[in-house]
């Protein structure tokens, strides 16, 4: 698997033609998937191995993409540790009792032998989808301590944070405990699944960009590093990944990673003018040329290759995720233009 040329432009080894998969790939977008769920809610679809195994398979399946992202959620290690939270339609994750107190930290439960226990069910949903991707690497995926802990904190879907962000200002000490907690949840998911098969991981910050950048050091970067430390020492990528978080490249890798994912809003060529030399880059394709014509779309692609030309390596993705309404086909089709490229030429 170390060979697979993914793996490789994530190791900063550049390939001739470019690798691509797509964050949210397995999911709302395809048929088959809304088939297979038909009855069943999220959450419980990531804890059923089967199921899992077969939606992060599905994508690989259709549009012959270079990796396969492990169906999961941001919020299932909490409810795997014992927390009551469920994901509703049209809203998202909504916790049954919001941590806004010291109480509500004292109560979290202890991440012992319970909780490595209750993990089994993702160790056997990544073993199942290995061997049915054979030699196509399996991403690892885990939420960051930041967005997790801000979902726990405003109880669910925010659009400003101001609950968390008044936290860890008016009682740093507390948030600390809070994040970190986080911080080991979603380490030992991400161990689990890197020590089950998967060949990298990433962790997503889908909150992040509302921090300054003084704010994310003093307050997540040592969380987000704790996160990435339970993988430091296993033989796999690490990328971090923020939305909105073009200000943030350069502390979001000084906390562990080793590539960085870029989200539409900066350019790959500005992004490697900021980032160190030779740090390997994913992205950056605009969701919204999903919905453009076929000429746009493959503009685009070009655009994005071209600036992400001069990286050590770059691995091909949205700026974010796909879209629910987006038309499989469109991305069956991106992918084969990408692997037409000579990276070379770009």
């Amino acid at each position: 698997m170390a060979d697979a040329s993914l793996l490789q432009e994530l190791r900063g080894v550049r390939a001739p033609t470019p690798s691509v998969w797509f964050m949210r790939q397995a999911g709302r977008s395809l048929p088959e998937y809304r088939s297979l769920r038909e009855g069943t809610t999220m959450l419980d679809s990531c804890v059923r191995p089967d199921m899992a195994a077969e939606i992060t398979v599905q994508p690989v399946r259709r549009h012959r993409v270079d990796a396969g992202i492990f169906f999961s959620d941001i919020v299932v290690p909490a409810r795997l540790a014992g927390l009551g939270v469920e994901i509703q339609p049209g809203v998202g994750p909504v916790f049954d009792h919001p941590v806004r107190t010291e109480a509500d930290i004292d109560a979290l439960p202890a991440l012992g032998d319970r909780y490595e226990a209750a993990l089994e069910p993702i160790r056997e949903a990544v073993r199942l989808t290995v061997a049915e991707l054979g030699t196509t690497p399996l991403i690892g995926f885990a939420g960051a301590p930041f967005t997790v802990a801000s979902y726990m904190v405003e109880g669910g879907p925010s659009r400003d944070h101001l609950r968390t962000r008044a936290l860890m200002r008016s009682r740093p000490e507390l948030w600390a405990r809070l994040a970190a907690w986080v911080a080991e949840l979603s380490g030992r998911f991400l161990r689990a699944q890197v020590l089950a098969g998967a060949s990298a991981v990433q962790l997503f910050d889908s909150w992040v960009g509302s921090l300054g950048e003084d704010v994310y050091r003093t307050h997540v970067q040592a969380h987000s590093a704790a996160t990435l430390a339970h993988v430091a020492d296993l033989p796999v990528p690490r990328i971090h990944f923020g939305v909105g978080a073009a200000h943030l490249l350069t502390p979001m890798l000084e906390a562990g990673a080793t590539a960085i994912g870029v989200d539409h809003r900066l350019r790959l060529d500005r992004a490697l003018g900021v980032l160190p030399a030779g740090t390997p880059v994913q992205g950056n394709i605009d969701p919204a040329v999903l919905f453009t014509s076929e000429e746009a779309r493959f503009a685009e692609a070009r655009s994005v290759l071209t600036a992400g030309a001069g990286a050590s390596g770059h691995v091909v993705n949205l700026g974010h995720g796909v879209p629910p309404t987006t038309d499989p086909q469109v991305l069956t089709d991106l992918v084969a233009f990408l692997h037409a490229q000579d990276v070379r030429r770009a």
